[in-house]
């Protein structure tokens, strides 16, 4: 039996943390390895424990979460911590510059429970939660923001192929669907997805969207 994933909360709310300590911990596959109720706490918690999967709130007093979420990202130690962003508001301004800072996706506090713990599974195995209508909103945000595109420095690594394919993750599409629309197979979709996150130095899936869209990739529908 695989090791199980390990998660920390941090939510400076109580009621959210004893209700996601509730749900983790009723789930074989899961291990709460700690919670904290503020930012400083929180980054105290991860250089500790160096958890698979951290979900952290936005907004908390003090060191917030995109703060947090900074701090984890520059420090090479911390590399393999994936950060789950919780909000109460889908349109959250800070949604934005959470996903732009590394954040592998966002949920909304009031997700069903199996959405949740579904969620923490997808970033454990390298997935990200950028759903199509948060992808548009996305897209909306840096297209009013954001004009003309910033292509990324080290776009001209990638392959036509893998440029194509970054242009489709920025949709939100999501591998089968891409391998779909290009008549190529999910494996051959996600090895090019993997390189091209790996020459643009993308965290994830998430990130590599928001490169796209501000790099102004766009798919070819031919």
């Amino acid at each position: 039996m695989s090791a199980p994933i390990r998660v920390a909360v941090i939510d400076d709310q109580a009621l959210v943390r004893t209700g996601l300590r509730t749900l983790i911990g009723a789930e074989d596959d899961l291990e709460l390895v700690g919670e904290a109720g503020d930012g400083a706490s929180g980054l105290r918690l991860i250089r500790t424990y160096k958890p698979d999967v951290v979900l952290c709130d936005i907004r908390m007093p003090g060191t917030d979460g995109l703060a947090l979420l900074a701090e984890v990202t520059a420090e090479e130690a911390l590399s393999g911590v994936r950060v789950v962003m919780l909000t109460t508001f889908e349109l959250d301004e800070y949604v934005f510059e959470a996903l732009r800072s590394g954040a592998s996706g966002f949920l909304l506090k009031d997700a069903e429970p199996s959405a949740l713990l579904d969620a923490v599974r997808v970033v454990a195995d390298g997935g990200s939660l950028l759903a199509p209508s948060v992808t548009r909103r996305v897209i909306e945000h840096f297209g009013k923001a954001r004009a003309p595109a910033e292509p990324h420095p080290l776009l001209d690594q990638l392959t036509d192929r893998e440029r194509e394919i970054v242009g489709w993750v920025a949709t939100g599409l999501s591998n089968q669907e891409i391998a779909g629309r290009l008549y190529l197979s999910p494996d051959t979709v996600r090895t090019h997805v993997s390189r091209a996150m790996l020459k643009l130095g993308a965290r994830d899936r998430a990130q590599l969207a928001v490169i796209g869209i501000r790099s102004g990739l766009e798919p070819d529908d031919g």
